[in-house]
């Protein structure tokens, strides 16, 4: 049995939830429909952590774009493939991925394709470039600049 929670408790867990780590509206829906709070109390809690700067859709958009690319060297499209997922709006998706510098971006990408060429130890040439192609579009980098990195690096 789930503990019952008064519209207090709840905001106060919501508030402490979004302060640890940004979050999305459709997050702290889910969050507090597992919390079984009734529609109003989800609207009315919803609307007191937009009000009180806990929740911030634009805020959220930024910290993931940042946060995917620096981290686990994620590519445009799957960011906003993930961002897409989570229901957040096209203009907040186009803003968070100004937040990526494009030198940084180029220069990411290269460093990834030419490390994980060297870690491919396929020996038919056509294999080899699959599995780089695979392995880069997987995290969401443009066709178009996997496979002319993929003619440079596998001739």
């Amino acid at each position: 049995m789930t503990k019952a929670y008064t519209l207090q408790e709840a905001t106060r867990k919501l508030e402490n939830y979004c302060a640890y780590q940004e979050r999305c509206h459709h997050e702290v829906v889910r969050k507090l429909k597992s919390m079984r709070m009734i529609p109003e109390a989800i609207d009315q809690i919803t609307v007191h952590l937009i009000d009180n700067n806990y929740l911030n859709e634009e805020r959220f958009a930024k910290s993931f774009a940042r946060g995917k690319f620096n981290i686990k060297k994620w590519g445009r499209k799957r960011i906003t493939a993930e961002l897409k997922q989570r229901q957040i709006s096209r203009f907040n998706i186009k803003t968070a991925l100004q937040e990526i510098d494009e030198n940084a971006y180029l220069e990411t990408f290269d460093a990834l394709a030419r490390k994980r060429v060297v870690q491919i130890t396929e020996k038919n040439r056509l294999k080899r470039r699959k599995k780089l192609a695979d392995y880069l579009l997987y995290r969401g980098w443009e066709s178009h600049m996997v496979y002319e990195k993929i003619k440079e690096l596998v001739p």
